[in-house]
């Protein structure tokens, strides 16, 4: 801390600087101590580095023992925009054949064409929905959904134009969407299911102010019924089911996407076609490669590192923070233990080498695609490599089950990595205590050294100005 002081005045010595180069040397143990406490973070930082690339690996030999990872399926169509499908894990493998017949469709009507921006007329729409049944006599029956209320839509004086009726609809977002269609011979307004399916139908019924419902002027344009024959406005495309035949069997669906025709299957129509279609399932390969070349990427990852901050460049006669560390060693030498591993779980698959992990010099996996590829076509015997569990002897596990417990093992709260952590901590707090211990201990050195300084200047001074006057009344005698 900075003093503003006058020492020195007195007897011209120069007390500022000698009172300095003093406390200079008193603060030499507060410099060692801070280059102790940077060490000491250097290496809190590179364990908290471990500790990443540790939970990256414990994630990835974690993948490689869930059933998932290996029940991991793809579905590929001969014809996609016929059918193609999405295969749910765990679907079994195979092949099937898929004709479509008909695709599910939304009901939607026309009216006839009026000017464009005249008014329709006024009174009020209701609209049912529920579906359509052929009487077999060339009639129709209209079973109303009863969990669906009617929609109820009044048109007065000033809003029955159609472009105001299409808002008025679209406003109650009731399941109809509605458009205005114009071309050389006026307007139509167009209203059409949101939903598809047979269940999905409507009707339009109108009370017209007119006093006629059932003509083509007025609101009543816009009446559809094919139950009771008032068809102001015209069918376009009739509310459907999908229909389609896999294996040989008849399925009806309300949506083109198929669910549980097959186990596990998402089926979705594109076309109608009369050539079949295969749908092939079959175990996703690729997605069982990335999840093992991820955990190998992840493991040579954390054995570099270790490497590198463990090493001694003797051209620099510099080493890592972790030099000498004896967990970081240790971490380095179980992983390279259990890269070297094997177990006899696996059928043919015994060890890292022989599923194209090729284990190299320095600790890591080189991956081997010729080999890597053979491993995946042994299916079951790759999946108990990494993921069997052997209850009898731990040490015979899966090396991904190993490597998994490993990892927790270090990163638990009572792990080896962790407790390293708490104990660099706790070096870095004792000191930072030292150092405010030795601040204050020069602190107190400055004062007294001040304190005396300031003493001896005076009393120099006052000598000094003693021997002035004694050498002046010599003169003078």
């Amino acid at each position: 801390m900075a003093t503003i002081t006058s020492a020195g005045i007195g007897s011209g010595l120069d007390v500022e600087t000698l009172i300095s180069r003093l406390v200079a040397v008193e603060r030499t143990p507060i410099q060692q101590i801070q280059q102790r406490a940077t060490g000491f973070k250097t290496q809190l930082s590179a364990y908290g580095k471990l500790q990443s690339n540790l939970s990256t690996l414990r994630d990835a030999a974690a993948r490689l023992t869930r059933a998932d990872t290996f029940g991991a399926v793809t579905a590929t169509s001969s014809n996609a925009t016929t059918a193609s499908a999405t295969a749910a894990t765990g679907t079994t493998a195979g092949s099937y054949t898929v004709r479509v017949d008909k695709l599910a469709a939304a009901q939607s009507i026309a009216t006839n064409a009026v000017p464009s921006g005249s008014a329709l007329g006024t009174g009020t729409i209701t609209i049912d929905f529920g579906s359509y049944t052929d009487d077999g006599m060339g009639g129709f029956t209209f079973d109303a959904d009863p969990t669906r209320t009617s929609v109820i839509i009044p048109v007065a004086t000033g809003e029955d134009a159609l472009e105001q009726i299409r808002d008025k609809i679209n406003a109650m977002k009731r399941g109809i969407v509605a458009s205005v269609v114009s071309d050389a011979n006026g307007s139509r307004l167009v209203m059409r299911g949101v939903d598809p399916g047979a269940a999905n139908a409507f009707r339009v019924s109108v009370a017209d102010d007119d006093g006629n419902n059932t003509d083509t002027s007025g609101l009543s344009a816009l009446a559809y019924d094919l139950a009771t024959g008032v068809n102001t406005s015209s069918r376009k495309q009739a509310a459907q089911n999908a229909e389609a035949n896999i294996d040989g069997i008849d399925i009806v669906s309300a949506t083109n996407t198929v669910t549980g025709a097959v186990s596990g299957l998402t089926i979705t129509l594109g076309k109608v076609s009369a050539d079949p279609v295969t749908l092939t399932v079959a175990q996703d390969k690729s997605a069982i490669k990335k999840s093992i070349t991820d955990f190998a990427n992840a493991y040579n990852e954390t054995v570099k590192f270790l490497r590198e901050q463990s090493r001694y460049d003797p051209g620099s006669k510099t080493g890592g923070p972790l030099l000498g560390d004896s967990t970081a060693t240790s971490v380095l030498n179980q992983l390279r233990g259990l890269g070297g591993g094997n177990t006899s779980l696996g059928g043919t698959l015994t060890r890292f080498a022989e599923i194209g992990l090729d284990p190299q010099s320095d600790g890591t996996f080189k991956v081997n695609d010729t080999k890597l590829d053979a491993a995946l076509d042994k299916g079951s015997d790759l999946k108990a490599f990494f993921s069997a569990v052997d209850e009898l002897e731990a040490g015979n596990s899966g090396l991904a089950v190993r490597l998994r417990k490993l990892t927790d093992d270090l990163l638990s709260v009572d792990g080896r990595v962790t407790n390293r952590q708490k104990g660099i901590q706790t070096r870095i707090d004792e000191t930072s205590k030292q150092e405010a211990q030795v601040e204050r201990r020069v602190e107190l050195v400055e004062k007294r050294l001040r304190a005396q300084y300031t003493a001896l200047d005076a009393t120099m001074g006052k000598m000094q100005g003693l021997s002035s006057y004694l050498n002046q009344q010599l003169q003078k005698l």
